[in-house]
């Protein structure tokens, strides 16, 4: 039986993680440690970094992996280039389970940009709502905007100075993120291309109140196979890391 990293941190990947456990496959769940406390996992977890390509193929290979799935963030570029070269190394099959990215609506008022540098220089209005995470806000250092942030874990110091801090975690709803930006007087929101469900009603908020989005394109990330669906990615595994050797 082929055993399986599944790299996560995402919805996708949780939904997989019940696929591959309901199955009975060996897999391990591996989470990069962003969050303080993770969701539980209906597989054995490892939580931390590999220290980079070379420790990820170093794990792989003492843990007998015989198959990479990258469900990470769509953000997460480092670590998803990682998994192609400890996957090249090795010679294992690697696959990114990967959601479709958000794609503009009639009424939607977007300025796309292609990483937060654009971003910063491109704001709109006093009030803005910075939904971007907390690993990239050093780039808005210095913007004359007032900033809301809203983060999965309460951050130890303030993470961008003056800004207000809202902790919660998604999935978040639309009710909810309408009545957000009308309380908070949001002029402009910003936004990670990272489609999916669990992210988007700030972007149907900002469609409904009539407000830009800037909206930041996803990294360039190495050619890899791509499942765009749980099943899709279990049917993948069947063929490239079957559950029972095939014999000859």
């Amino acid at each position: 039986m082929s055993r399986i990293l599944l790299l996560g941190g995402t919805s996708e990947a949780g939904a997989l993680a019940h696929a591959l456990a309901g199955a009975g496959r060996d897999a391990v769940y591996s989470y990069a440690g962003a969050v303080a406390q993770p969701r539980p996992q209906p597989l054995p977890t490892r939580i931390g970094g590999f220290g980079g390509a070379g420790g990820m193929a170093a794990w792989c290979r003492d843990h007998g992996i015989g198959a990479i799935v990258d469900a990470t963030h769509p953000f997460a570029a480092r670590i998803s280039a990682n998994a192609h070269d400890a996957a090249a190394r090795l010679g294992l099959p690697l696959l990114a389970l990967e959601r479709p990215a958000w794609q503009a609506q009639p009424g939607d008022r977007w300025t796309e940009v292609p990483d937060m540098a654009a971003a910063a220089r491109s704001l709109q209005g006093d009030r803005v709502f910075l939904a971007i995470g907390r690993n990239e806000l050093a780039a808005f250092c210095g913007c004359p905007q007032h900033f809301l942030l809203r983060l999965a874990d309460a951050p130890a110091a303030p993470p961008l100075p003056g800004a207000d801090v809202i902790v919660a975690r998604g999935p978040f709803r639309l009710a909810d993120d309408l009545t957000l930006m009308r309380a908070q007087g949001i002029d402009c929101v910003v936004s990670k291309n990272s489609g999916g469900e669990g992210a988007h009603a700030k972007i149907e908020a900002a469609r409904i109140l009539g407000l830009p989005v800037v909206m930041v394109a996803r990294p360039v990330l190495p050619a890899r196979p791509t499942a765009r669906t749980v099943d899709q990615a279990m049917a993948w595994l069947d063929v490239h890391a079957p559950a029972h050797d095939r014999g000859v």
